[in-house]
């Protein structure tokens, strides 16, 4: 035995159709009013933001564009951000991007401090926006690019040259003691670990290497993080002495370890704690002991 489905009409499927049309409508119609609503809604609170409102903060911001006539000239913009409890100055830029004028530009991606994108000058120091929290500073905040780089819009720098000398120092790990089974682990002690571990934590935000004098008078300067990550390496027991050696080689040139003059602010300002001078002090020593010859 069978079972067949009764074929509709063509009166009752057009029917069909029209009231599923009719039902498509009125949720459109519906999804526009409610957009239109929380719009309304959104302007009326932004008509009630006065720079007097205690619970605003005012932002400096500065504005270039080299492709926009009347742009060129660099300038500060001000925006009014209402404030709630925990906001960073990320938070409030991408506020002032998002409410005020969508084409102010910078970086930002995991906003948990780990990307490194959204390194900033804030009030005359070298922070991540995501990391600094708008109660800590003082009004108006002033929000600029890092120092010592190339602008390229608004808040976003060129980060190419930071990019160059930290790959000039070959990055990466290397060794020619390799275990005879591909399978096993190269193990390192939990001593030596515990000595790289601090030059592990860069985010490659350049925030250092925007505070260094020295990096910004010698274009040719590996720069404090470019050192830091070659000291990673360097300190690391597996890599070997013909390894380290090398690395020596690249450190100890005219514009690498002996440029620095132990001024400490790439450590001051560095996001993750790493005390770079001090490293770049230790690699310093290395290179004496390497050239010592005793017959």
């Amino acid at each position: 035995m069978s079972t067949q489905v009764p074929e509709q009409s063509e009166q009752e499927s057009s029917a069909a159709e029209s009231e599923t049309s009719v039902a498509q409508e009125e949720r459109m119609r519906q999804k526009r009013d409610r957009a239109q609503a929380r719009e309304r809604q959104r302007q009326k609170e932004e008509s009630e933001i006065s720079p007097d409102d205690e619970d605003t903060y005012q932002l400096k911001v500065f504005r270039y564009d080299p492709e926009v006539a009347g742009k060129q000239e660099p300038r500060f913009d001000d925006f009014y951000v209402p404030y709630h409890k925990g906001m960073t100055v990320l938070d409030a830029l991408m506020y002032a991007r998002d409410n005020y004028d969508s084409s102010l530009t910078f970086r930002h991606s995991c906003r948990q401090a780990i990307c490194g994108s959204d390194a900033l000058f804030i009030n005359g120091r070298q922070k991540l926006g995501c990391k600094t929290q708008l109660s800590d500073l003082d009004e108006p905040v002033r929000v600029e690019p890092l120092p010592h780089a190339e602008v390229v819009k608004d808040l976003v720098v060129d980060m190419e040259h930071f990019y160059d000398q930290m790959h000039a120092v070959e990055p990466y790990f290397q060794t020619n003691d390799l275990p005879d089974d591909e399978l096993a682990e190269q193990k390192q002690s939990r001593e030596n670990r515990e000595k790289v571990k601090m030059s592990t934590r860069c985010i490659w935000c350049a925030a250092c290497m925007s505070s260094c004098n020295i990096a910004a008078g010698d274009n040719e300067y590996l720069g404090p993080a470019a050192i830091n990550k070659a000291y990673r390496f360097t300190m690391d027991e597996r890599e070997g002495e013909d390894i380290k050696q090398h690395r020596m080689e690249i450190l100890e040139q005219e514009h690498g370890v002996w440029r620095c003059q132990t001024q400490f602010s790439c450590s001051t300002v560095c996001p993750k704690d790493i005390p770079l001078t001090e490293h770049i002090q230790e690699l310093k020593r290395e290179a004496v002991k390497s050239n010592l010859k005793f017959w």
